[in-house]
């Protein structure tokens, strides 16, 4: 689930596509979050004394039982420093692109460890396509964005703020 990334960045996305893409998108994560979770609780309510230690569930099983506390394999918890948001609209959607490969490759991981496990498998592999579907998405808004700049290199730029072609880009350009 790419969740750590810009969606929140919708609020300020000027190009209204774009911010319907995330808003969708970031809606989305929420239930792929809420599925991740769902699975987790039903691997772990159950578990006996003896499995929680054996499996090195222990340190978790002492902070919240078996109840979900998302976090990374590594164990960080999710916080707000997850949601990447830069507020120029070109950084916003790389970072959403890179944050959906990353989820990919997360999936891609999970389903090494547990592809015979049909009641797991099967629903990472649903999230791992959403993934997929949402690369594809952002990729769709980052171009509509370029489509609307008037500048042979929208990279130089904030699109958010900047009119590079009526204001410190005119003088410069005339030089050239």
């Amino acid at each position: 689930m790419a969740v750590p990334t810009g969606k929140l960045a919708h609020l300020s996305m000027p190009n209204r596509m774009a911010a319907a893409v995330l808003n969708d998108i970031g809606t989305e994560e929420l239930a792929h979050l809420e599925m991740v979770s769902t699975i987790v609780h039903q691997l772990t309510r159950d578990l006996s004394m003896e499995e929680i230690e054996k499996s090195g569930f222990g340190p978790y099983y002492i902070d919240h039982t078996v109840g979900v506390w998302p976090q990374a394999a590594g164990g960080v918890p999710f916080n707000a420093c997850e949601f990447q948001s830069k507020g120029d609209p070109i950084t916003d959607l790389f970072e959403n692109l890179a944050a959906e490969q990353k989820a990919r490759s997360t999936y891609d991981n999970i389903l090494r460890v547990v592809r015979d496990i049909p009641e797991i498998a099967d629903p990472i592999k649903f999230l791992r396509a959403r993934e997929i579907v949402h690369f594809q998405r952002f990729g769709e808004a980052l171009r509509s964005i370029q489509e609307e700049l008037d500048a042979k290199n929208f990279y130089a730029f904030n699109p958010s703020f900047d009119n590079p072609c009526t204001a410190s880009c005119k003088t410069a350009c005339q030089k050239s």
